[in-house]
């Protein structure tokens, strides 16, 4: 990690892709990955989740404050929902 990005504040607002710290995304990734298609949600409303998550206040660093999720991983599977009331998704 170089100095300046050591100086960062951490983004709240960011999904674990835009952070990566310490390769955490790339686990997710490969746990997303492996996911059997038939528990996943369509792309389209895979983005369509995470960009309500990106716009939502209790996103913090990669994760939900409500419920401790990583929001990447809850938003792809299809019988998931926002913990959220009233849902956002």
């Amino acid at each position: 990690m170089d100095s300046d990005s050591s100086q960062r504040k951490p983004c709240r607002r960011c999904l674990l892709s835009e952070i990566d710290r310490n390769g955490v995304y790339r686990t997710v990734r490969e746990y997303i990955a492996s996911l059997d298609e038939s528990v996943k949600c369509s792309r389209e409303e895979y983005s369509q989740r995470l960009c309500v998550c990106k716009s939502c206040e209790h996103l913090s660093d990669g994760m939900c404050a409500l419920c401790g999720c990583f929001v990447e991983v809850r938003a792809v599977k299809s019988n998931q929902i926002c913990p959220d009331l009233p849902r956002r998704w």
